[in-house]
């Protein structure tokens, strides 16, 4: 089980990332044999940033990041997961434990349903490696 997070989305769809090869093929190989795991705050950060001419040199449209996404939501292999009112204990002890403030809340949210679904997390951010309880892979240098 796989929760990506939004650089390794990004990387994948952006042609002009040195990444965009590796995380391309990670993310193609990952839809086809494991169980995927997206939330929506990475959904919706990817179509923010890959959508964005302010942030993109080649920025989608609207319609196309949309498609990108249905086309990892289709299989029955990917699941969209969020944190319910049960895992509020989890959230705060990842906030807490994590130290996680600022841009770090959201981090310790997408740790908490790594950890919650028993998912991998797949990310190039370093800072996910302060959470305990889940395991944390870099595709782009756990290949090169």
């Amino acid at each position: 089980m796989i929760l990506p997070d939004v650089n390794i989305l990004l990387y994948a769809h952006d042609e002009n990332s040195e990444f965009h090869a590796v995380a391309s093929a990670w993310l193609k190989s990952v839809l086809s044999t494991e169980q995927v795991f997206f939330s929506w705050h990475t959904i919706t950060g990817f179509l923010r940033i890959i959508t964005n001419h302010r942030v993109s040199a080649n920025p989608l449209t609207i319609v196309q990041a949309v498609e990108i996404v249905e086309s990892w939501l289709e299989p029955d292999n990917s699941h969209l997961i969020s944190l319910e009112k049960k895992n509020w204990p989890l959230f705060s002890a990842m906030l807490t434990d994590g130290q996680a403030s600022g841009n770090l809340v959201m981090d310790a949210h997408l740790a908490a349903m790594a950890a919650s679904s028993g998912a991998i997390l797949a990310s190039t951010d370093r800072d996910f490696l302060r959470f305990s309880g889940i395991k944390v892979i870099n595709p782009i240098k756990d290949v090169n």
